[in-house]
C-alpha cells in the first residue's frame, strides 16, 4: 500500500486556527472533495463575538460543514437560518449561485465557547454547475452508524461500510467519521476510486506505518486499507468519484471554465444582483479579493 502525506499549515482567524490540507501541491483534490479545512480545536472567549463569517459567495460547488464541538449558525439567500451543532451535517450546492454567512449564535456570544470541525468543499459535476442552488440539513440521529469491534463510524454522505447516508450527492462519494479505540482495527475498502485518511486526533497506522494527528494519507494504490489505532483516535475518511473534468478554483468559486469565474467574480464586485442576492436580515458582505494571480488555480 502506498500513500502521500499532506500536512496543512494552520492559519490563525482570530481566536482560532484553522489547517488547510487541501488543495494541496501534491494534491488539488480527492474524489470530487477539492477543499478540506480543519477548524479549530480552540475555545472562543466570552464576548470576543465568536465565528464571524461574513456573507460571501458561492459556484460550482456543494460546502459540507461538520462540527465535533461548538455551533454555528448558517444563514443563506435561499432564506435558509439553520444552526448546526456536532454531528450534524449541513450540505449546502451553491450551483450557478449563492450567498451565505456563518456565525456563531447570538445567544452563546457572551460566554466561553468551544469551536472544532471540518470544512468542506465538494465539486458539482459539469452538467450541475448552472444549477438552483439548494441547502439542506441533517441532524446528527439521521446519519447511518456502523459498530465494529473498537470502531465506531458514522457515514456524513455518500456510502461506506455496507451503509448509505440520506445526504443528496450527485457523484459517489465517501465522506465518513470514525472514532477509535486503542489498538483496535478498520479495513477500508477499495470501492470508491480515490481516497484519502486525515487524522483529526490520536495515532493510527496505515499498513503499519505511523500518520500522525493532523495529516491526510492519500492513498495512492488500490487495495484495501489497514487503519490501526495506537491510541484512542478520530480519523475522517474522504474521497469518491473522480472529477469529470479538471476544475479552476480561485476564492470561493469552482467551476471547469476558466471563463465562468471571472464572470462570478464581475457578478460579487456588483453585489448585490439576481445571481448574488443578499442574505435575508444581512447587509455585510465579503469584498472581492484582488486577483493573486492571471489566472485561478487549476485542479
Amino acid at each position: 500500500m502506498s500513500f502521500d502525506r499532506v500536512e496543512g499549515k494552520p492559519r490563525d482567524l482570530g481566536g482560532f486556527s484553522v489547517r488547510r490540507l487541501l488543495p494541496s501541491l501534491a494534491h488539488r483534490a480527492v474524489g470530487p472533495f477539492v477543499f478540506f479545512d480543519h477548524l479549530g480545536p480552540a475555545t472562543l472567549a466570552a464576548g470576543s463575538g465568536g465565528v464571524q463569517v461574513r456573507p460571501h459567495p458561492h459556484i460550482g460547488l456543494a460546502t459540507v460543514t461538520f462540527l465535533f464541538d461548538g455551533e454555528l449558525m448558517h444563514r443563506d439567500s435561499l432564506g435558509s437560518v439553520q444552526p448546526i451543532r456536532p454531528g450534524d451535517i449541513n450540505w449546502m450546492t451553491s450551483g450557478r449561485g449563492i450567498v451565505h454567512s456563518e456565525r456563531s449564535p447570538e445567544s452563546i456570544r457572551d460566554t466561553s465557547q468551544p469551536i472544532h470541525g471540518i470544512q468542506s468543499w465538494v465539486a458539482v459535476p459539469k452538467d450541475h454547475e448552472d444549477a438552483d442552488p439548494s441547502f439542506a440539513h441533517h441532524p446528527a440521529a439521521s446519519l447511518p452508524v456502523v459498530q465494529r469491534p473498537g470502531v465506531r463510524i458514522v457515514v456524513i454522505a455518500g456510502d461506506a461500510f455496507g451503509v448509505t447516508s440520506p445526504v443528496a450527492v450527485l457523484v459517489p462519494t465517501l465522506y465518513a467519521v470514525a472514532d477509535l479505540d486503542p489498538d483496535s482495527a478498520l479495513v477500508l475498502d477499495a470501492k470508491h476510486d480515490e481516497r484519502a485518511l486525515y487524522v483529526v486526533e490520536g495515532g493510527v497506522s496505515i499498513d503499519g506505518v505511523a500518520i500522525p494527528a493532523q495529516t491526510m494519507a492519500v492513498i495512492t494504490s488500490g487495495g484495501e486499507v489497514s487503519i490501526t489505532a495506537s491510541s484512542a483516535a478520530r480519523v475522517m475518511l474522504v474521497g469518491g468519484a473522480k472529477l469529470d473534468a479538471p476544475r479552476a478554483l480561485e476564492w470561493n468559486f469552482v467551476a471547469s471554465d476558466f471563463a465562468a469565474i471571472d464572470a462570478a467574480r464581475d457578478d460579487w464586485a456588483a453585489f448585490p444582483n439576481a445571481r448574488f442576492p443578499q442574505v435575508p436580515g444581512e447587509t455585510e458582505f465579503i469584498p472581492l479579493p484582488p486577483r493573486p494571480r492571471p489566472q485561478p488555480t487549476a485542479l
